[in-house]
C-alpha cells in the first residue's frame, strides 16, 4: 500500500515537474505569463509592459492580423520605448487620420516568419556578422549579436535591443524590444 502511495505521489511530482518545465519554457512579459498555446495577441493584452503596444496594435486595425495564423516573429515594445516617442508624435499616432502611418510603424516591427534568436543568430553567422531582416511594413533592420544580446538597427540609424527573446507564440514568436522601430524618413 505504501509502495502504490509512493509511486502515485512520485507520479504526480513527476508531472507537476514537466507542466512546470514547460511553463517555464516562456519567459515572463510583463509581470505575465506567456502561453505558447496562444496568439500574439493574447499574449501581449496581459502584459503590463505593453499597454500602449495593445492600444497602437488597435488603433491601427491589426488585431485580426496578428491574431491570424502566422507565423510571425513581432519586435514588440514595451511602453517604456514608446515614451521615448514625444508625447505629441504619439498622441497623433493613434488618431484615426494618422492610421496609415502607425499601421506602417507597426508593421516595421513584423516579420512575416517564426525566427527565434538562434536562427537570427544563424542568419548574421551565414552572412558575415550582419543580416538584413525586411519587415512587413517594408522596413530593412540590420541584425547584429554579442553574446546573447541581438541588437537591430533601424533605417534611421536607432539601435534597438531585443530585452527579452524567444517568446514562442501559438502563431509566431515575440521578442520584446526597448525602442520603437521607425520607418526611414521620406525623402
Amino acid at each position: 500500500m505504501f509502495a502504490k502511495f509512493l509511486l502515485a505521489t512520485s507520479s504526480a511530482a513527476a508531472a507537476t515537474a514537466l507542466a512546470a518545465a514547460a511553463f517555464a519554457a516562456n519567459p515572463m512579459v510583463g509581470g505575465a505569463p506567456m502561453y505558447a498555446d496562444k496568439t500574439i495577441v493574447e499574449n501581449a493584452v496581459n502584459s503590463a509592459d505593453h499597454e500602449t503596444l495593445v492600444a497602437a496594435v488597435k488603433a491601427a486595425g491589426l488585431v485580426d492580423t496578428l491574431s491570424g495564423e502566422g507565423p510571425f516573429t513581432v519586435f514588440a515594445p514595451t511602453d517604456a520605448a514608446f515614451d521615448k516617442l514625444p508625447d505629441a508624435t504619439l498622441q497623433a499616432l493613434m488618431q484615426p487620420e494618422y492610421k496609415d502611418k502607425l499601421t506602417q510603424i507597426l508593421t516595421c516591427h513584423v516579420v512575416a516568419a517564426d525566427a527565434m534568436s538562434m536562427a537570427i543568430k544563424g542568419m548574421i553567422d551565414d552572412d558575415g556578422g550582419m543580416h538584413i531582416v525586411p519587415t512587413v511594413g517594408g522596413c530593412e533592420l540590420q541584425a547584429r549579436y554579442d553574446g546573447d544580446q541581438i541588437t537591430l538597427t533601424d533605417q534611421r540609424g536607432q539601435t534597438i535591443n531585443v530585452t527579452i527573446a524567444d517568446v514562442d507564440q501559438s502563431n509566431g514568436v515575440i521578442h520584446v524590444v526597448d525602442t520603437v522601430i521607425l520607418p526611414p524618413v521620406p525623402q
